[in-house]
């Protein structure tokens, strides 16, 4: 039974926990307060706080059928930072269908399910990251909330294109499939925030031309300098400002990095991210202004 309480946590099934005890003395815990059973056959063993670790195999246990922790749920337990999300997202093999769900749980079904898909010895069980993300886009609440969780995993390094449309290859039925294809497409080209995705977005509808991401430069001093996006050709370059640039520190290293450039020929356009998202046109049509200005000769 070490075993079993060592790796899960603390958690048993009521079969794992019959295998050593009677099935009176597992009652006689329960009634006591010593246990505590959450689930009709799962038992936690301590009387105090269940913790994120412990509902995560809650779930999984209490499932059961293949049951892996899935989307958000499994991106977290990877190491996703920022999309914390209290419910439990569980994936298990299309056909089954589990008794009973545990309180705070979201079963998933899939016909593309694949052993391959699932790091089965995690801690508890989970789809790998890839799949862990589309799943989780799809599932998200709104496009946003799905563009955000892609556009993370990029920035933290976390997944990769080809890993991704690996994926989307196989779930060709994946809830928002076309939205979930451009934003890895963007995050891959180097748009680590969800603004700058947005961007990508704004010139493709808009029909402006490719820009560049996250562009390497050495400003006057010689220091390395990261520029959101840049029209190379052009010298047309684009910063995408969010609630970082209201502090001052940010601010001024903001305002020196755009002196540099404006010293050295290019031309500078800033825009707040809420503007790319709420007055896409508007941004455009400076984009594309500052484009032609620069020797642009595409669409009016």
């Amino acid at each position: 039974m070490h075993h079993f309480l060592t790796r899960q946590a603390g958690v048993l099934t009521t079969a794992q926990a019959l295998r050593h005890l009677s099935a009176k003395t597992v009652r006689h815990r329960v009634a006591a307060g010593r246990w505590q059973q959450p689930h009709r056959a799962i038992l936690v063993t301590h009387n105090g706080p269940i913790d994120v670790e412990q509902r995560r195999w809650i779930a999984v246990l209490g499932i059961g059928h293949h049951a892996v922790l899935a989307g958000s749920t499994a991106a977290e337990a990877a190491g996703l930072r920022g999309f914390t999300d209290p419910t439990v997202h569980v994936l298990i093999p299309h056909g089954h269908r589990p008794e009973r769900v545990p309180s705070g749980v979201t079963v998933h079904r899939t016909a593309a399910w694949r052993d391959s898909d699932v790091l089965w010895t995690g801690r508890p069980p989970h789809t790998r990251m890839a799949r862990s993300i589309v799943d989780a886009a799809q599932w998200a609440r709104t496009d946003d909330d799905a563009q955000a969780l892609v556009a993370a995993a990029f920035q933290q390094r976390l997944t990769t294109e080809r890993d991704m449309r690996d994926i989307l290859e196989r779930l060709t039925r994946a809830r928002r499939r076309r939205l979930i294809a451009l934003t890895v497409a963007d995050a891959a080209g180097g748009a680590h925030s969800l603004s700058e995705v947005d961007f990508g977005s704004l010139c493709r509808r808009h029909r402006l031309p490719a820009p560049s991401r996250q562009v390497v430069r050495n400003d006057a001093v010689g220091r390395r300098r990261y520029l959101d996006v840049l029209f190379e050709e052009w010298h047309v370059h684009v910063e995408i400002d969010g609630g970082q640039h209201l502090e001052v520190r940010h601010a001024w290293a903001d305002m020196q990095r755009q002196n540099d450039l404006w010293t050295a020929g290019e031309r500078v356009l800033r825009f707040p991210a809420w503007a790319v998202r709420r007055e896409p046109d508007a941004v455009a049509a400076q984009v594309r202004a500052a484009l032609r200005a620069a020797g642009w000769r595409g669409t009016l």
